[in-house]
């Protein structure tokens, strides 16, 4: 998914302060040329609707800075939010992208289906990660990686080389991490210490 966002050169010497009250919200440019950046404006309404659609290191934002004659493709990379107020939005950065440039990203997990430990043998589903590091160029970044858990069994597991990446994608994390795991339901466990002991009594 690609966003668009158009934002304008912040005119030196501007405090950040002043700018909140006019609907402003500073922002910062990094990438496009080395290690220079741009100091930027982008008005409140377009940042609130640009943090609805896209995710810190997930999303491409083609960015748009008309007094600069600058497009180009960026990557959502930091936002930063009031100590207790998070709807509060005090600073975004951006990151510009080239078509061969190698990004650090994560992306979300999307597990689909009940698995048959669960449904069938009684057991839990218990889920270690929900995202994932990963790294690739701007024309592999996927929206999340989708998995199909429906035929995980009782005392199944699941690891990071297990999961079904597209080409040019590469997890960013050991290969052996676990992303989840069907393990037996405490209730289940009880029943048969429970079962095994009342046939001891019987005996």
């Amino acid at each position: 998914m690609t966003v668009i966002v158009e934002c304008q050169k912040r005119h030196e010497g501007s405090k950040p302060k002043a700018l909140r009250r006019e609907g402003l919200i500073p922002a910062s440019l990094y990438g496009h040329q080395g290690s220079e950046s741009i100091s930027l404006t982008i008005p409140a309404k377009v940042a609130e609707k640009l943090l609805k659609e896209a995710s810190v290191n997930n999303t491409l934002v083609d960015l748009n800075i008309p007094d600069l004659s600058w497009k180009g493709q960026t990557i959502l990379r930091e936002v930063q939010t009031h100590p207790w107020k998070s709807t509060s939005v005090y600073h975004i950065s951006f990151f510009a992208v080239s078509a061969g440039t190698s990004l650090d990203l994560v992306v979300p997990l999307h597990f689909v289906g009940e698995p048959h430990g669960v449904t069938q043998e009684g057991g839990v589903l218990d889920i270690m990660m929900t995202e994932l590091p990963i790294q690739c160029t701007r024309d592999n970044i996927p929206d999340s990686i989708e998995i199909n858990i429906a035929h995980l069994k009782l005392g199944d597991s699941l690891q990071v080389h297990d999961l079904p990446l597209s080409e040019g994608v590469t997890a960013h994390v050991e290969g052996d991490r676990t992303v989840l795991a069907i393990l037996q339901s405490r209730n289940s466990e009880k029943s048969g210490s429970a079962e095994g002991a009342e046939e001891g009594a019987t005996a």
